[in-house]
């Protein structure tokens, strides 16, 4: 014997359009994909799938961790930004300085041990020369100097910016310039001057090293381009190699504590921390170089 299924009313039969939970007074278009609840059309957000109440749109968005590169920093679309802008600041002064002739070189230059009959001239002159450790790291006379450090850094800079970020990459090369300049006022023989990116170029190899090292990659191409660049260093004519030797310890210093910082909230203490470090060291030898010479 056949029986006719029994006849249920339909969801809400009879009782009307279901009122937003939010705004009672106003029929729900939808329910929330997460919660259910009813949300009218001024309450609805749009999702993946579906739409969403206020609420747990707040929620999911506290939930959501930020990501972040393999060393902390921000991750970005483009990672030869930094990098880029870098070289576009070494060449601009490049240009300007051509343009601009000897004085102004002079006026940009990194003066080591020099004197003039009213004191000593160049940074140990006081905080109104401190600009000179920072303009000597962008500045370059012949185009050979600057075509070579330039490559370099269009060749090393990408894969450290990619790696620690845009901030901490630009501190890394700020600070390996910065040390490199700085050992070079301290050791550098009477009545010289040191110019260009060399310094900073030397920190990202030694970062690179610290690097590959912390990720377990193939350490020895990077050690034979570090090893032919010292064998220049102290083997071709007019080279600093002071500033090479300060920006490659610089540079390694910043990358270990950057680089090998735990994970987890004190990461960018640890990190951030050994910049502050480096720099107390830097003015520090800054200071000993200008006693040297003054006193």
């Amino acid at each position: 014997m056949v029986h006719e299924p029994e006849s249920r009313p339909a969801p809400h039969e009879g009782a009307g359009p279901r009122a937003c939970y939010r705004h009672p007074d106003r029929p729900a278009g939808v329910s929330c994909t997460r919660c259910d609840r009813p949300v009218c059309p001024d309450c609805m957000v749009e999702a993946p799938v579906g739409h969403q109440c206020p609420e747990c749109v707040r929620e999911g968005s506290r939930t959501v961790r930020r990501a972040r590169t393999v060393f902390g920093g921000r991750p970005a679309e483009n990672t030869r930004l930094v990098t880029m802008v870098l070289i576009g600041i070494n060449l601009a002064v490049f240009l300007l300085v051509q343009a601009g002739g000897k004085p102004l070189l002079n006026d940009l230059l990194l003066v080591g041990r020099a004197w003039s009959g009213d004191g000593p001239v160049g940074v140990a002159e006081g905080p109104g020369q401190w600009y000179r450790l920072l303009t000597a790291v962008f500045l370059h006379w012949e185009i050979t100097h600057i075509g070579f450090n330039m490559l370099s850094l269009y060749w090393l800079g990408p894969q450290l910016e990619a790696s620690l970020g845009r901030a901490r990459f630009l501190a890394l090369y700020l600070l390996s310039g910065l040390g490199g300049a700085a050992l070079s006022f301290l050791l550098a023989p009477p009545n010289s001057a040191s110019l260009g990116a060399s310094g900073a170029i030397f920190g990202l190899l030694g970062a690179t090293v610290v690097m590959m090292r912390r990720m377990k990659y193939d350490l020895r191409p990077i050690l034979i381009l570090l090893a032919l660049n010292l064998v220049f260093t102290f083997t071709w004519p007019n080279i600093d190699w002071r500033a090479h030797i300060g920006g490659l310890v610089t540079g390694a210093v910043v990358a270990l504590g950057m680089m090998h910082a735990p994970r987890g909230a004190a990461r960018p203490l640890v990190q951030w921390g050994t910049c502050a470090v480096v720099l107390l060291a830097i003015m520090g030898t800054v200071w000993a170089g200008t006693v040297q010479i003054t006193g």
